[in-house]
Protein backbone atom coordinates (compact mmCIF):
# COMPACT_ATOMS: atom_id res chain seq x y z
CA UNK A 1 0.00 0.00 0.00
CA UNK A 2 1.15 3.51 -0.84
CA UNK A 3 -0.12 6.60 0.94
CA UNK A 4 -0.96 9.62 -1.22
CA UNK A 5 -2.71 12.95 -0.97
CA UNK A 6 -5.62 13.40 -3.37
CA UNK A 7 -6.82 16.81 -4.49
CA UNK A 8 -10.58 17.46 -4.42
CA UNK A 9 -12.48 16.49 -7.58
CA UNK A 10 -15.95 16.39 -9.10
CA UNK A 11 -17.64 13.18 -10.12
CA UNK A 12 -20.83 12.22 -11.97
CA UNK A 13 -22.20 8.70 -12.04
CA UNK A 14 -25.06 6.29 -11.69
CA UNK A 15 -25.79 5.51 -8.03
CA UNK A 16 -27.15 2.67 -5.91
CA UNK A 17 -27.62 2.48 -2.14
CA UNK A 18 -26.39 -0.90 -0.92
CA UNK A 19 -24.78 -2.86 1.90
CA UNK A 20 -22.20 -5.63 2.19
CA UNK A 21 -24.56 -7.59 4.45
CA UNK A 22 -25.79 -10.92 3.07
CA UNK A 23 -24.00 -10.39 -0.26
CA UNK A 24 -26.37 -7.58 -1.27
CA UNK A 25 -23.61 -5.36 -2.67
CA UNK A 26 -22.53 -8.07 -5.13
CA UNK A 27 -26.08 -8.18 -6.54
CA UNK A 28 -26.56 -4.41 -6.58
CA UNK A 29 -23.14 -3.71 -8.06
CA UNK A 30 -23.61 -6.33 -10.77
CA UNK A 31 -26.87 -4.66 -11.80
CA UNK A 32 -25.26 -1.19 -11.70
CA UNK A 33 -22.34 -2.28 -13.88
CA UNK A 34 -24.59 -4.07 -16.36
CA UNK A 35 -26.87 -1.05 -16.73
CA UNK A 36 -23.97 1.40 -17.00
CA UNK A 37 -22.01 -0.58 -19.58
CA UNK A 38 -24.89 -1.92 -21.69
CA UNK A 39 -26.31 1.59 -22.18
CA UNK A 40 -22.85 3.19 -22.60
CA UNK A 41 -23.86 5.71 -19.93
CA UNK A 42 -20.36 7.16 -19.67
CA UNK A 43 -21.05 8.82 -23.04
CA UNK A 44 -23.94 10.75 -21.43
CA UNK A 45 -21.78 12.36 -18.74
CA UNK A 46 -20.96 15.98 -19.71
CA UNK A 47 -17.52 17.55 -19.27
CA UNK A 48 -15.53 14.41 -18.41
CA UNK A 49 -11.88 14.95 -17.53
CA UNK A 50 -11.09 11.74 -19.42
CA UNK A 51 -12.64 8.34 -20.16
CA UNK A 52 -11.28 6.60 -17.05
CA UNK A 53 -14.01 4.67 -15.28
CA UNK A 54 -14.30 5.15 -11.50
CA UNK A 55 -16.46 3.53 -8.85
CA UNK A 56 -17.03 5.63 -5.71
CA UNK A 57 -18.18 4.44 -2.30
CA UNK A 58 -19.57 7.18 -0.10
CA UNK A 59 -22.30 8.23 2.36
CA UNK A 60 -21.35 5.42 4.74
CA UNK A 61 -23.81 5.02 7.61
CA UNK A 62 -20.97 3.86 9.82
CA UNK A 63 -18.33 1.63 8.23
CA UNK A 64 -18.07 -1.00 5.47
CA UNK A 65 -20.49 -3.29 7.30
CA UNK A 66 -23.39 -0.80 7.12
CA UNK A 67 -25.23 0.76 4.14
CA UNK A 68 -23.38 3.10 1.77
CA UNK A 69 -23.83 4.60 -1.70
CA UNK A 70 -21.89 3.30 -4.70
CA UNK A 71 -21.55 5.36 -7.88
CA UNK A 72 -20.18 4.30 -11.24
CA UNK A 73 -18.99 7.05 -13.59
CA UNK A 74 -16.10 9.44 -14.14
CA UNK A 75 -14.39 12.61 -12.97
CA UNK A 76 -15.80 15.79 -14.50
CA UNK A 77 -14.73 19.42 -14.83
CA UNK A 78 -17.78 20.73 -12.94
CA UNK A 79 -21.15 19.77 -11.54
CA UNK A 80 -22.97 22.47 -13.53
CA UNK A 81 -24.76 19.91 -15.72
CA UNK A 82 -25.69 16.62 -14.05
CA UNK A 83 -27.99 14.63 -16.37
CA UNK A 84 -31.30 13.31 -15.08
CA UNK A 85 -30.85 9.93 -13.41
CA UNK A 86 -27.21 10.64 -12.51
CA UNK A 87 -25.70 11.90 -9.26
CA UNK A 88 -22.99 14.53 -8.92
CA UNK A 89 -20.54 14.44 -6.02
CA UNK A 90 -17.67 16.57 -4.81
CA UNK A 91 -14.90 14.41 -3.39
CA UNK A 92 -13.08 16.43 -0.73
CA UNK A 93 -9.67 14.87 -1.26
CA UNK A 94 -7.25 14.11 1.53
CA UNK A 95 -5.04 11.23 2.63
CA UNK A 96 -5.58 7.90 0.87
CA UNK A 97 -4.09 4.43 1.01
CA UNK A 98 -3.74 2.95 -2.48
CA UNK A 99 -4.06 -0.78 -3.14
CA UNK A 100 -3.56 -2.21 -6.63
CA UNK A 101 -4.76 -5.40 -8.25
CA UNK A 102 -4.66 -6.73 -11.80
CA UNK A 103 -6.11 -9.55 -13.86
CA UNK A 104 -9.48 -10.77 -15.09
CA UNK A 105 -12.44 -8.98 -13.55
CA UNK A 106 -14.51 -12.18 -13.92
CA UNK A 107 -12.15 -13.86 -11.43
CA UNK A 108 -13.16 -11.44 -8.67
CA UNK A 109 -9.85 -9.58 -8.40
CA UNK A 110 -11.50 -6.42 -7.09
CA UNK A 111 -13.62 -8.22 -4.50
CA UNK A 112 -10.59 -10.22 -3.34
CA UNK A 113 -8.66 -6.99 -2.84
CA UNK A 114 -11.56 -5.51 -0.86
CA UNK A 115 -11.53 -8.59 1.40
CA UNK A 116 -7.85 -7.90 2.14
CA UNK A 117 -8.60 -4.22 2.80
CA UNK A 118 -11.47 -5.03 5.16
CA UNK A 119 -9.13 -7.31 7.12
CA UNK A 120 -6.44 -4.67 7.60
CA UNK A 121 -6.16 -2.35 10.56
CA UNK A 122 -6.37 0.91 8.59
CA UNK A 123 -7.25 4.19 10.25
CA UNK A 124 -10.15 4.80 7.82
CA UNK A 125 -12.41 7.84 7.89
CA UNK A 126 -15.24 6.42 5.72
CA UNK A 127 -15.84 9.56 3.66
CA UNK A 128 -15.28 8.50 0.03
CA UNK A 129 -13.31 5.50 -1.21
CA UNK A 130 -12.94 4.82 -4.91
CA UNK A 131 -11.68 2.43 -7.56
CA UNK A 132 -9.93 3.50 -10.77
CA UNK A 133 -10.14 1.16 -13.77
CA UNK A 134 -7.11 1.95 -15.92
CA UNK A 135 -7.31 -0.29 -19.01
CA UNK A 136 -11.04 -0.75 -19.70
CA UNK A 137 -10.18 -4.35 -20.57
CA UNK A 138 -12.10 -6.83 -18.36
CA UNK A 139 -9.72 -9.64 -19.38
CA UNK A 140 -6.61 -7.76 -18.22
CA UNK A 141 -7.70 -4.89 -15.99
CA UNK A 142 -5.54 -2.90 -13.60
CA UNK A 143 -7.50 -1.45 -10.69
CA UNK A 144 -6.27 0.98 -8.05
CA UNK A 145 -8.43 1.16 -4.92
CA UNK A 146 -8.13 4.40 -2.93
CA UNK A 147 -9.13 4.18 0.74
CA UNK A 148 -9.79 7.45 2.61
CA UNK A 149 -7.67 7.61 5.74
CA UNK A 150 -7.69 9.90 8.73
CA UNK A 151 -4.85 12.39 8.40
CA UNK A 152 -3.17 10.82 11.42
CA UNK A 153 -2.75 7.65 9.32
CA UNK A 154 0.46 9.08 7.85
CA UNK A 155 2.05 8.75 11.25
CA UNK A 156 0.19 5.59 12.31
CA UNK A 157 1.60 3.36 9.57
Amino acid sequence: MNIVTIEPFYFVGLAVRTTNENGQAALDMGTLWKQFLSKNLISQIPNPLDSTLHCLYTDYEQDHTKPYTALLGCKVRSLDHVPEGFVGKTVAGGTYGVFKTAGKLSEGIVYQQWLRIWNTNLNRNYTTDFEVYTTNNPEDEVVAIYIALNDSARTDL
